[in-house]
């Protein structure tokens, strides 16, 4: 009997705690009447950081991106409290990507590339079937090199998301540091960054995932449902 696969993440639910209501309380209770710039903040910085403990309850999963994730919105946090130049956030915005994409190129040669991670989950993808079927064929090395070259893919779309980042902290920020001002343009930074930054970056990972997934039927053989856990019995 295969093991009952793992709880989704509710998408929903992300986009409300991770955007909606940190930008909501950013915007509209930064005004000195209202919770000021300075505990807006830390109210914005509550949700996402309860929603991720929340999700890992629920889920009992982690990875390297959501630490990252987190690592995330606590330097954001930190930087804001602090009063720094905006200079200093985009430079942030900038680094989290270009990091995950850094580590993306140096696993390639661990024995674990964080590639599979990204696009070659175990419990989507049937890696059992894939590697008796690349030994019977003698594909190891092709797989290799197809992996790799995944990699590049991957390492792409992150370093692009790194500029648009950077790009986009940049044009944003204009006010001072601390007023509620400068945690509106932080707000409104937040939420343009789906259609200016994920948007692309998905786009360049969903590519890296159509020629990993199409050089695995070549190297295989086998047809592409077959590339996949079937889906459990409903009883």
């Amino acid at each position: 009997m295969n093991p009952a696969p793992p709880k989704r993440e509710n998408l929903l639910l992300s986009i409300v705690f991770n955007i909606v209501l940190g930008s909501f309380t950013l915007t509209y209770l930064s005004k000195p009447e209202a919770l000021g710039p300075r505990l807006a903040t830390i109210v914005a910085l509550i949700f996402p950081l309860g929603y991720g403990l929340w999700d890992y309850r629920q889920r009992r999963q982690t990875n390297f991106v959501s630490v990252i994730g987190v690592a995330s919105i606590l330097l954001t946090g930190g930087l804001m409290l602090l009063e720094m130049d905006s200079f200093w956030i985009a430079v942030k915005e900038a680094a989290i990507p270009a990091v995950i994409g850094l580590a993306v190129l140096f696993s390639m040669r661990s024995k674990r590339p964080l590639v599979r991670e990204f696009l070659l989950n175990d419990q989507v993808i049937d890696m059992a079937r894939i590697d008796q079927a690349l030994a019977e064929r003698g594909n190891r090395t092709a797989f290799d090199r197809l992996l790799a070259n995944s990699s590049y893919w991957l390492v792409a779309s992150f370093m692009i998301s790194s500029f648009l980042n950077f790009t986009l902290a940049r044009y944003l920020l204009k006010s001072p540091p601390g007023s509620p001002e400068f945690n509106a343009e932080i707000a409104r930074m937040q939420v343009l960054s789906w259609p200016v930054i994920v948007i692309p970056s998905m786009v360049m990972t969903m590519a890296a995932l159509w020629y990993l997934i199409r050089g695995l039927t070549k190297l295989t053989g086998l047809k592409l449902d077959h590339l996949f856990h079937p889906a459990p019995e409903k009883k």
